[in-house]
C-alpha cells in the first residue's frame, strides 16, 4: 500500500508505466536492430533467427548486467536535490513520467520513419527538458554520470569503435582474405578467432556481473586466468569439433551438413559419416554477396584470390563457372548465359571489378503477399483466412526483405568492395553470430536503463512516499524491460534494419564480425564505466571503420550517414522539447 502523500499520484504511475512499455518497445525496435543489422545484411542470420536470438540476448543483458547504468539515468543527469528540498515527491514522479513519455514518443516516430537514432540521447534529452521545466539543476560539470561525460562518450565511443573494427577487419583481411590461398589460411586461423572472440566475451561477462568487484579488486591474475582458460578451452573445442565440421562442409562439399552435426567431431572425417537428420538441398555454402534478387555487386576479388587453389579450381569463381557453363553451387543454371560472347564479356567485367547484374531475378515476397493475398478472397467463416491474418500479425516484422536496396547509387557503392571466397566468409559466420550476440547482450546491459531508469524512479518514489532514486532497481523491472526490447525488434525492428548494414556499405560475414565485435567491445567498456553510450553511434562508427578498409571513401554511403547524423542532432532537442513542454503544462495546469 502506497503512503498517503503519493497514493493520489497513482495516475502518474499508470501513465509512466504505459509510456515505459512504448519506450522499451521503441528502444528494442530502434536499437536492437543495430546489434544484428550486419548479421542479416551479411546473410549470416535470417530475420526470424535474429528475432528469437534478440529476445534471449537482450533479456540476458538487461537482467544480468543492466543495473549499473540504470542508476546513472535515475540519478546522474538532473539534480535530485531540487525535488528532495521541495518535500513533494509527486513533482519528481511527474518529471520522470514526462521524460518517459517524451522518450517513447520520439522513439516510435523515429522508428516509423526508419531513422536510427540514439535511444541514450533520447532519454538524456528528455531528462534535460524536464530539468529545465522543473528548474532542477542539470549536472553539466565533469563528474560521474554528468551530461558532459555522457556527451563526450557520444563523440569518443564512435571513434573508438571505428578504430577497433578497422583493426579487427585488417587482421582478417591481411592474414586470410588477401592471401594467395585464402581458404587454406582461413582453416588455419579460424580456431584462433573463435578462441579470441570467446575469451573477450567471457572476460566482459565476468567483470560486468552486478556482484563483480572492480577490476583492481578482482585482480589481474584472476582476469588473466579466465582469459587464458577460455581461450585455450575454445581453441581445443575448435580443433576437435569445428575443424572436422568445416572440412566436411567446405572441402567435401557436403550439402547435408547442418550445425546440429557439430557434436560428431572427428567422425565427420570419415568417408561416409553417420549424419542424423541430414539437411536437404544441393547448396553447401551460400553466396554471401548476392541480394534477394540474386544479384552480386561486389568486385570480382574472389576470381583473383581462388585461382590455383588445387582441388577447388573447378569452382574457383563466378567468372570461371560462366565460361565453362558449369553452374556454381550458389547459382541456378538460369544465371549462365548461353552465348559464349556474353559469357566472355561477363568474365572481363568481373576481372575489372565491374558490377554485373544477374540474368535471372528473383524477389522475396513481402508479408502481405505471402500471408494475406492467398486468403484475401476467402470467406470470413473459413479458418484459413484467420490463420493467414494471424501469421501476418505475428510474423510481418521478421519476414521482410531488409537486404535488397534497388538503387543505382548503392550498386556503385557495393561494387567498390572486394568480394572474397564464399567458403572463407562462411567460416566467419560462426564468429559473427557470437559477436552479434555479444553486441546484443552489451546493448541490453547498457540501453535497458533508457526505459527502466525513469519508470523505476517513479515506482520507487510512489511506493516509499519520498524521493527514492537511490533505491536499487527491482529485478522484475529488468525482466519486463528485457522482454520488451526483444519484442520491439520482432514486430517493428525491420524499419531500422533496412537503414543499416548494406545501405551503408557492402556487408559480408568477415566485415560483419569485425563491425559487431568492435562495437560490442566499445559498448561493454562504456557500460563497465557507467557511461550510457549510444549503441547506434558505436555500430555506425564501427561500420565506417570496416568500410574504410576498402581504401575507397566511395565505398561508404555518406548520404545515408548524413541522414543518420541528422537524426542524432535533432534527437536531443526534440525529445527535450516534448518532455519539457509536457512537464511545464502539467505543473502549471489548474488544480482542483
Amino acid at each position: 500500500m502506497a503512503p498517503a502523500i503519493t497514493a493520489r499520484y497513482d495516475w502518474i504511475l499508470a501513465i509512466t508505466t504505459i509510456a515505459f512499455v512504448f519506450s522499451a518497445f521503441g528502444n528494442g525496435a530502434n536499437d536492437v536492430a543495430n546489434s544484428y543489422a550486419t548479421s542479416v545484411a551479411a546473410q549470416t542470420l535470417t530475420m526470424p533467427q535474429v528475432g528469437v536470438l534478440s529476445i534471449i540476448t537482450e533479456f540476458v543483458g538487461a537482467v544480468a548486467l543492466g543495473a549499473r547504468v540504470t542508476d546513472t539515468i535515475k540519478n546522474g543527469i538532473i539534480n535530485i536535490d531540487r525535488f528532495q528540498a521541495a518535500s513533494n515527491p509527486g513533482t519528481l514522479m511527474l518529471a520522470m513520467g514526462c521524460a518517459e513519455v517524451g522518450s517513447a514518443t520520439w522513439l516510435m516516430f523515429a522508428t516509423k520513419w526508419g531513422m536510427p537514432v540514439s535511444t541514450t540521447q533520447t532519454i538524456v534529452g528528455a531528462l534535460i527538458g524536464v530539468g529545465f521545466a522543473t528548474q532542477a539543476g542539470v549536472t553539466w560539470g565533469w563528474e560521474s554520470g554528468s551530461v558532459s561525460q555522457v556527451a563526450a562518450s557520444w563523440v569518443i565511443a564512435p571513434l573508438i569503435a571505428c578504430a577497433f573494427s578497422a583493426i579487427i577487419f585488417g587482421t582478417v583481411k591481411y592474414s586470410v582474405l588477401e592471401r594467395a590461398d585464402s581458404f587454406k589460411w582461413g582453416m588455419r586461423l579460424i580456431p584462433f578467432y573463435f578462441a579470441v572472440t570467446a575469451a573477450i566475451l567471457a572476460l566482459f561477462i565476468v567483470v560486468e556481473a552486478p556482484t563483480a568487484p572492480s577490476l583492481e579488486e578482482f585482480g589481474a591474475g584472476n582476469a588473466a586466468g579466465i582469459i587464458l582458460g577460455v581461450f585455450f578451452g575454445v581453441l581445443l573445442i575448435s580443433y576437435v569439433f569445428f575443424i572436422p565440421f568445416l572440412r566436411r562442409k567446405l572441402e567435401h562439399k557436403d550439402a547435408r551438413l547442418r550445425i546440429w552435426h557439430l557434436p560428431l567431431g572427428p567422425l565427420l572425417l570419415r568417408e561416409n559419416p553417420p549424419l542424423y537428420f541430414p539437411g536437404k538441398g544441393n547448396e553447401y555454402v551460400k553466396d554471401y554477396y548476392a541480394d534477394a534478387h540474386g544479384e552480386v555487386r561486389a568486385k570480382g576479388q574472389e576470381l583473383r584470390q581462388r585461382k590455383g587453389t588445387g582441388a577447388h579450381d573447378e569452382e574457383a569463381s563466378v567468372g570461371e563457372d560462366i565460361i565453362s557453363k558449369k553452374p556454381s553451387p550458389n547459382r541456378s543454371s538460369g544465371d549462365i548465359p548461353s552465348d559464349p560472347e556474353k559469357a566472355k564479356q561477363m568474365e572481363n567485367q568481373l576481372q575489372d571489378g565491374v558490377a554485373v547484374p544477374q540474368l535471372s531475378r528473383k524477389r522475396k515476397p513481402e508479408p502481405y503477399e505471402r500471408f494475406i493475398v492467398p486468403v484475401k478472397e476467402l470467406s470470413w467463416v473459413n479458418p484459413h483466412k484467420y490463420w493467414g491474418y494471424l501469421k501476418f500479425i505475428l510474423l510481418q516484422g521478421v519476414t521482410r526483405d531488409v537486404i535488397t536496396h534497388d538503387s543505382d547509387r548503392l550498386r556503385d557503392i557495393h561494387s567498390r568492395a572486394n568480394r572474397y571466397d564464399d567458403r572463407v566468409e562462411h567460416m566467419w559466420t560462426y564468429c559473427q553470430v557470437i559477436s552479434a550476440m555479444m553486441m546484443s547482450i552489451a546493448h541490453g546491459s547498457n540501453d535497458v536503463a533508457n526505459a527502466v531508469g525513469p519508470w523505476s524512479a517513479v515506482y520507487q518514489t510512489f511506493r516509499e512516499g519520498m524521493v527514492a532514486t537511490e533505491s536499487p532497481t527491482p529485478i522484475w523491472m529488468l525482466v519486463v524491460a528485457g522482454l520488451l526490447l526483444g519484442l520491439g525488434f520482432w514486430f517493428y525492428g525491420y524499419n531500422i534494419m533496412r537503414a543499416m548494414g548494406n545501405k551503408i556499405t557492402q556487408m559480408s560475414p568477415t566485415r560483419g564480425f569485425a563491425t559487431e565485435l568492435g562495437a560490442a567491445v566499445t559498448v561493454l567498456l562504456a557500460s563497465r564505466l557507467g557511461l550510457p553510450v549510444s549503441t547506434t553511434q558505436c555500430l555506425t562508427g564501427a561500420l565506417i571503420g570496416t568500410a574504410l578498409m576498402n581504401y575507397d571513401v566511395k565505398a561508404v554511403n555518406w548520404r545515408q550517414l548524413g541522414f543518420i547524423f541528422m537524426g542524432w542532432v535533432i534527437t536531443l532537442p526534440v525529445a527535450g522539447l516534448i518532455a519539457g513542454l509536457l512537464c511545464v503544462m502539467a505543473l502549471n495546469a489548474p488544480h482542483f
